[in-house]
């Protein structure tokens, strides 16, 4: 186990004099080096450079049947690349040469000074960080090119990259053959400025020539053209600059939507996409990510606000993969008590804590084949992330108490409504695991930026509770519609769902109208104040009202009866009298137990 200041450094001293191999580990292990092990001889430090892995090798030039060369050889000839410290006590500059050239990090000469070697060990380690890191930076780099290469080849949308020459640079596949069908004047590679000279192209040369000169996108441009067969295409066309420094740009990305006939479902709006409902610009954006992300192997990141639709952001990845057919395992990272999560994402053995009577999997090897979702990934605590981490790099875990290791075949998608950099920049999550959650990251607009999906929701929310308490509501008032649209959600989606419902209970006609929505929503005025939190100016209810009324808080003194006369009429169900009351459940729960209220006496009202 490690111990407090210890660098977990594996040090190999290898000298065929007994004394001096003593002297190094003493220094080094006084120093906080560990483990620090020693080799007599060249056949004793090979067994232990095969069996284990070291972070350094200090070698006495003159070994017993070869020499600190030919360990330096070996290590190199077998793949061992750490520093090497050659140590000699007849200093030639021929054979420092020939170690520096082999690459040795360093060659001291005897009587060895303690602070030089403890120097030369320090630099030595330093430079192997520093080049590990750099080799991890580069892996990085090389899975994120081939994510973004198979993400490129998978869109359905035509994809063009030209420099400021329009000179073609890289196109998708879904390009190829969109050109392929095309009458000529429209190649796939070569200058596009010299070649497209058809003037049904003309707009898009135009169009590519603006972008270069000013920096700014083109939005959607639609034209018509010509197929091999001699029928009309209709190409919706967005540019967009490209720029690798803060001056003109580079180049531009060319994106092609074929809006045909043939192809009308594909490329027209959607209002609803799997459990989404939705029909706004950045809806559309989303759904499509979703689309082209779902179909690869990578981890994912969703981030947005609390109640914009993380979750069903992760069903519908699910089932746009090839793991459709396979589980998807969700998990609330906060809903989990932190001495338990461990043991709820990687099992546990029989024996392996108090309580653990049995063998136990966890969520991680459920999802064996599928998807595994872990929602509020940003609570996690400091070991929970290291182990994730782990699983993540090695694709292996190890149940609580045992010490053999699982392999499983997961797809990992994360969720977060808080700003996991800033928690970086903390020091509260780790930078490692951040970069390895974000392969890519899906932001889910809050409902504030989809104003044009708010009656749709609200309409489709409509239908879903009066059918499900069967009462015939066939809608909204216009001065009602207004209001919704002219509110700003602060508890997006959700918020809006809880307040339909509540409106449906509460109306005692067949349309929903203004004295049926809350009265914050009538009197916003541009508060901050949300559906989330309890009123404070509506009168409490008497306790002889109609089951159907939506009970509020007068004062903060009638807390405690309202939510037990709510969970009362709820008999006794939280997540029930948490929407009734326009609540979320944690903030239920809060409330519960910062009045201290005893859910005993429900069944006594």
């Amino acid at each position: 186990m490690e111990k407090p200041g210890e660098k977990r450094d594996s040090i190999l001293v290898v000298d065929d004099e007994a004394s001096l191999r003593e002297t190094f580990q003493f220094f080094l292990a006084r120093e906080g080096y560990y483990p620090v092990v020693s080799a007599a001889g060249f056949s004793e430090a090979a067994n232990i450079l095969s069996s284990s892995q070291v972070d350094l090798i200090i070698s006495d030039i003159v070994l017993e049947g070869t020499s600190g060369i030919g360990l330096l050889k070996y290590a190199r000839k077998n793949g061992i690349d750490c520093p090497f410290i050659v140590i000699t006590g007849y200093p030639e500059v021929d054979t420092a040469a020939e170690a520096l050239r082999l690459g040795a990090f360093d060659y001291i000469v005897k009587p060895v000074d303690k602070d030089s070697l403890l120097r030369s060990v320090r630099l030595a380690l330093k430079q192997r960080k520093l080049e590990n890191q750099r080799l991890q930076a580069e892996e990085e780099r090389e899975r994120y090119r081939m994510f973004l290469d198979t993400v490129f080849k998978s869109v359905t949308d035509a994809i063009i990259i030209v420099d400021d020459s329009l000179r073609t640079l890289k196109l998708n596949d879904a390009a190829q053959q969109l050109f392929g069908s095309l009458q000529p004047g429209f190649e796939q590679d070569g200058n596009l400025q010299t070649k497209m000279c058809s003037a049904e192209f003309a707009s898009l040369r135009s169009d590519l020539i603006r972008v270069l000169k000013t920096g700014k996108e083109v939005k959607e441009h639609r034209f018509e053209c010509r197929t091999l067969g001699n029928h009309t295409k209709v190409l919706s066309i967005c540019t967009s600059p490209f720029k690798t420094d803060k001056q003109r740009p580079n180049g531009a990305v060319i994106v092609i939507r074929d809006m045909s006939a043939d192809h009308a479902n594909k490329g027209g709006k959607r209002n609803r996409f799997h459990r989404f409902i939705g029909s706004s610009n950045v809806m559309q954006t989303v759904y499509t990510m979703i689309e082209n992300v779902g179909r690869v192997e990578t981890t994912v990141l969703i981030t947005g606000e609390s109640g914009t639709g993380k979750e069903l952001a992760a069903e519908a990845l699910h089932h746009e993969s090839h793991r459709k057919n396979k589980p998807l395992v969700k998990v609330d990272c906060t809903a989990i008590p932190e001495n338990l999560l461990e043991s709820e994402l990687f099992g546990h053995k029989k024996g392996s804590f108090t309580g653990a009577d049995r063998n136990r999997k966890g969520h991680i090897l459920q999802a064996d084949g599928g998807t595994l979702f872990l929602d509020e990934i940003g609570e996690i605590s400091a070991m929970t992330q290291l182990r994730l981490l782990r699983f993540l790099q090695e694709r292996t875990f190890y149940p609580v108490g045992s010490d053999t290791p699982i392999v499983v075949d997961t797809r990992v998608i994360t969720a977060t409504n808080v700003n996991l950099k800033e928690k970086v920049e903390q020091g509260t999550f780790r930078e490692d695991l951040y970069f390895r959650l974000k392969v890519i990251d899906i932001n889910l607009p809050p409902l504030r930026e989809r104003e044009e999906d708010i009656l749709m929701l609200a309409h489709f929310f409509v239908g879903h509770f009066s059918e499900s308490i069967e009462k015939p509501i066939n809608g909204f008032s216009d001065n009602a519609l207004a209001l919704l649209a002219s509110y700003h959600w602060p508890g997006n989606v959700r918020e809006l769902e809880h307040l339909v419902e509540r409106a449906v209970v509460l109306c005692q006609g067949v349309t929903i109208t203004t004295k049926d929505l809350p009265h914050e929503l009538r009197h916003s005025g541009g508060s901050d104040e949300g559906v989330g939190e309890f009123s404070t100016d509506v009168q409490v209810p008497a306790a002889d009202e109609a089951e159907s009324v939506y009970p509020r808080i007068g004062n903060e003194d009638d807390t405690a009866t309202i939510i037990l006369r709510t969970l009362s009429k709820c008999g006794g169900n939280k997540a029930k009298a948490a929407r009734l009351l326009g609540i979320d459940r944690s903030t239920l729960y809060r409330k519960i137990k910062e009045h201290k209220i005893d859910l005993s006496v429900i069944a006594l009202e």
